[in-house]
């Protein structure tokens, strides 16, 4: 999520009520869903619309034009939409059935979006399920039905000193016992003031936290009932609170201390995503690549990150359908997957993309591509992005000592509960 400024799920709502626009007889967010129409075979013709969005969207005309060889008779035109835009552009555009064919969007927007009927059931028939990661599938599913494909994915690991962890003889945790133990000893034998960055609560702070939850079997939500206040996510709540206070990980970094205390030696692991090998390179220089390293999240009863990325849509008033999904299903063959990691550096959805160069040989990218095999993403409710900001809060609660998990997750969950899914 970390590519996506993500706005208030009632953006969307309000856009729809104010014109009248509501959910149609075959909206999933309520009921089951109409079958997806087949696509006609054939090469793709006509005008293709696209919104695309940051990195992923400047370099995509050039996968377009691999497309366009392939399909002469067929002319994509992209429009590039600034991340920080692209939400309300998008709500607004449904209001108005003014939307283009295909849009990138957020993982947490799929849900949003196929509740106002503004998207197009993907077809079976041209996009087969099985090749995907089934983290990043889950992100487009809505009550079983799927309305898009994942283009690209981001999962979180731990980077940490590999050179400070190996001067220490410190090896790699594989429990949470053994994180809190390989923390605390790169505090002791290796001289480094944190042990670990993590987030102590504020915007997108559940991002790092779940994966614990998962990890203890945690669920956010089943079915229409939330599970902030459950035993496992107390205990998750619980064992993360620690690293605060415990003064393991700092509770007040300043905006790019992160990357700096790394890079010197000031901290000594932190949680995040694929994007940090870049910055890492940027900022510590060639010379300190080989002083990191990257490792899977610790296991309790599982070792589960978090998936996000970015998922191709197609809308329901695309005036050209069938050669929308051709485009799309087209951006997830492996060729044009390798092509987009070679151009931005974002990680194949598909899983096949990844036996191929440096996706297959990079030890960093390898780890990434097997915790991938064990990553959930947000749940797919309209209203997620208004019940994270509980679980946020209570995240900085408890994590600053302010209130125990208890009474921090029983707030939550009452907030959750008032909020509700949204269908």
């Amino acid at each position: 999520m970390r590519r996506f400024t993500q706005a208030s799920a009632v953006a969307v709502v309000a856009a729809l009520a104010l014109t009248g626009c509501g959910r149609s007889s075959d909206s999933t967010a309520g009921g089951a869903a109409s079958p997806a129409k087949e696509v006609k075979s054939g090469k793709a013709t006509g005008a293709i619309t696209v919104w695309a969005l940051g990195a992923e969207g400047d370099k995509l005309g050039s996968i377009a034009k691999d497309f366009e060889a392939a399909n002469p008779a067929a002319k994509v035109t992209i429009t590039v939409i600034p991340f920080d835009a692209a939400h309300d552009k998008i709500a607004t555009a449904i209001a108005g059935k003014q939307t283009p064919d295909v849009a990138l969007v957020g993982t947490t927007w799929v849900s949003e979006f196929a509740g106002s009927s503004a998207l197009d059931a993907t077809p079976t028939d041209v996009i087969d399920k099985a090749k995907f990661y089934p983290g990043a599938w889950d992100t487009t599913s809505v009550n079983g039905t799927s309305f898009g494909v994942p283009w690209y994915v981001e999962t979180r690991l731990i980077y940490y000193r590999k050179d400070l962890a190996d001067k220490a003889g410190l090896s790699e945790p594989k429990t949470w016992a053994e994180l809190t133990s390989f923390t605390k000893g790169l505090q002791d034998k290796a001289g480094v003031k944190w042990g670990i960055s993590l987030q102590p609560g504020g915007q997108g702070s559940w991002q790092t936290f779940m994966p614990f939850a998962w990890q203890d079997g945690a669920e956010i939500v089943n079915g229409k009932t939330f599970g902030f206040d459950s035993a496992p996510m107390q205990k998750a709540l619980d064992y993360y609170s620690t690293f605060f206070k415990d003064k393991i990980s700092p509770t007040d970094l300043a905006q790019g201390a992160l990357e700096s205390g790394f890079i010197r030696g000031d901290i000594g692991a932190f949680v995040s995503g694929p994007w940090h090998m870049g910055i890492l390179k940027d900022q510590g220089g060639a010379s300190f690549q080989g002083k990191y390293a990257v490792m899977q999240m610790p296991r309790e009863k599982a070792g589960t990150s978090f998936i996000g990325g970015g998922d191709l849509v197609v809308f329901k008033n695309s005036k050209n359908r069938d050669a929308s999904w051709k485009f799309v299903d087209y951006l997830t063959q492996v060729k044009a997957q390798q092509k987009l990691y070679s151009l931005v550096g974002s990680l194949p959805a598909v899983k096949s993309a990844w036996t191929g160069g440096a996706l297959s040989t990079d030890p960093l990218l390898k780890t990434f591509g097997s915790q991938l095999q064990d990553a959930k993403s947000a749940p797919a409710i309209a209203t997620w992005e208004q019940v994270a900001s509980s679980l946020d809060d209570a995240i900085e609660r408890v994590s600053l000592g302010k209130q125990d998990s208890a009474t921090a997750l029983k707030a939550a969950q009452a907030k959750a509960n008032a909020i509700g899914t949204g269908s």
